[in-house]
């Protein structure tokens, strides 16, 4: 049982298997990321656990929720394994790996981000804090999964990435509180933030960047 279980009661349990898809997705960017890098498959394994449980470490530590939930919860050791075995069994019939890497990691960053936030709220944080609690959630697995597979961290690239999960925070919290729903926020919210990141792919949408003037 998650070290969560405590702090959640009734409706709030639904953050465990929200918790539990988030990691399965993540686990999946993190495979298709190793094998579109030529990993073999100890690192596909590896890069698949620390995309999952990267952002939710950060924010146990950060709330002084430890050991860290994934430490005593099997289902989110359970999740990462199913993620990396779906990978290696579909992979082979996935043409388009980019496509299918972005879908999975759009989720799971909706998942983790609205699981993060509600996370913070219920230990009584400020709603800032809160959804800033959320992105790191959402973000910080991505981010370790791009530096290891030798890439440049979505988060800092040209599309809203960082911004998607702040919004779909933002909604999360502001639907919870307007009608006290807390499936229908969480749906609100998830589906935000894989909106925000298909608009802003679809349509190169980004927050502005600094030029240097070469002397």
């Amino acid at each position: 049982m998650s070290p969560l279980t405590p702090m959640l009661s009734g409706a709030d349990q639904l953050l465990l298997p929200i918790e539990a898809l988030g990691t399965f997705a993540f686990a999946i960017s993190g495979a298709m990321a190793a094998i579109r890098s030529r990993f073999d498959i100890f690192g596909i394994l590896v890069l698949a656990f620390v995309t999952a449980i990267g952002g939710g470490t950060i924010r146990d530590v950060l709330i002084g929720n430890l050991p860290v939930s994934w430490l005593t919860d099997a289902l989110a050791i359970s999740s990462i394994i199913a993620g990396c075995v779906f990978t290696l069994l579909v992979y082979r019939w996935i043409r388009m790996l980019d496509s299918w890497l972005f879908f999975f990691d759009a989720v799971g960053l909706g998942l983790f981000t609205v699981t993060g936030t509600h996370i913070g709220l219920e230990a009584g944080m400020s709603v800032g804090v809160a959804i800033a609690l959320g992105t790191i959630t959402g973000c910080f697995g991505g981010v370790l999964r791009d530096v290891l597979a030798g890439s440049q961290p979505l988060i800092f690239q040209k599309e809203f990435y960082a911004t998607a999960a702040l919004s779909g925070g933002l909604i999360f919290w502001g639907v919870l509180e307007i009608g006290d729903a807390l499936l229908i926020a969480q749906a609100t919210g998830i589906v935000s933030v894989l909106a925000f990141r298909v608009v802003a792919v679809r349509y190169g949408l980004g927050l502005p960047r600094v030029a240097m003037r070469e002397r």
